[in-house]
């Protein structure tokens, strides 16, 4: 598969304050794309754009506010002249049982994940139409697979797959192509925030392999920037992703019948015990949380 350069590209990535936004901007910069990084974080925003190697900039912004995206794309056009690449990978978490869940925190994960995913592409599909650029939205293994104890988290990448998949058919024949990232549980403040909690640790190393591993975040980065180089419709930051779409139709029944339940039962005294954390996790969660207690 042919690959496009990313050297003078335009490559918007949200969520660019740490984990794979900030990687993933990092390793663009090195191929020679210049940067805009979106999110909830100015400091941390402004610490990435200075150390990156080739023009960036900056904007504070919460993803679910259309009307502050569509200013922003105006401004980073405005700013570099264009807009090449899009990654919609702005993301929060929260763990624990649907029950128990803190519903707040259970709706900002819909509005940030999924409706943050659509809000972004709005945003930024009629300059990505005048360059024939790229849309990437990251989702996850749990687009692919069901998991107990992460109903929002399932629901928003199930979603935003679905989102991305019936985009391309609508945008593709303007010369906008869309992808779709998948990543399995990568070493970033989400996921060791979730780990924080023993139950979620521990029901995530009961899994089955590979799935039940912890992935170092540079090779996933390396296979996403690869995606957007071939401009991919399927990227996948792990390579076994990939052999999982042949069985995702078996998955739910699996994972929602005799397996999910065994583990559930054999969890739940502990849940009784001494609860879960019901909160958005790590630092990005923490500054989401941050952000709305200001507005």
């Amino acid at each position: 598969m042919s690959r496009w350069s990313l050297e003078g590209q335009v490559a918007v990535v949200t969520g660019g304050a740490r984990g794979v936004g900030e990687l993933l901007a990092r390793k663009l910069s090195a191929r020679g794309a210049r940067i805009a990084l979106l999110g909830l974080e100015p400091e941390e925003l402004k610490r990435v754009s200075d150390s990156l190697y080739t023009d960036s900039a900056h904007w504070h912004v919460d993803v679910t506010d259309h009307e502050a995206m569509a200013r922003v794309a105006g401004e980073v056009k405005e700013h570099f002249g264009k807009v090449d690449v899009v990654v919609a990978n702005a993301g929060v978490a929260a763990g624990g049982p649907f029950m128990d869940s803190d519903p707040v925190a259970w709706r900002r994960v819909i509005e940030v994940n999924l409706i943050g995913g659509a809000v972004t592409g709005r945003a930024f599909l009629p300059v990505l139409a005048e360059s024939r650029g790229y849309f990437l939205q990251i989702a996850s293994l749990a687009a692919i697979t069901p998991a107990p104890m992460m109903t929002a988290y399932c629901a928003s990448k199930s979603g935003v797959e679905a989102f991305a998949h019936s985009l391309r058919a609508e945008v593709g024949y303007k010369g906008v192509r869309v992808g779709v990232g998948y990543l399995s549980w990568t070493d970033t403040d989400m996921v060791r925030g979730a780990d924080q909690d023993d139950v979620m640790r521990d029901l995530r190393k009961s899994l089955p392999w590979p799935a039940n591993k912890t992935y170092p975040l540079g090779p996933a980065i390396d296979r996403i920037v690869a995606g957007i180089e071939r401009r991919s419709v399927h990227v996948y930051a792990q390579w076994w992703l990939r052999g999982m779409q042949g069985i995702r139709g078996y998955l739910p029944s699996v994972i929602g019948g005799a397996v999910g339940q065994r583990e559930m039962r054999r969890f739940a005294p502990r849940l009784e015990a001494d609860g879960t954390s019901t909160g958005l996790v790590g630092a990005g969660g923490a500054a989401d949380e941050r952000f709305r207690v200001k507005r």
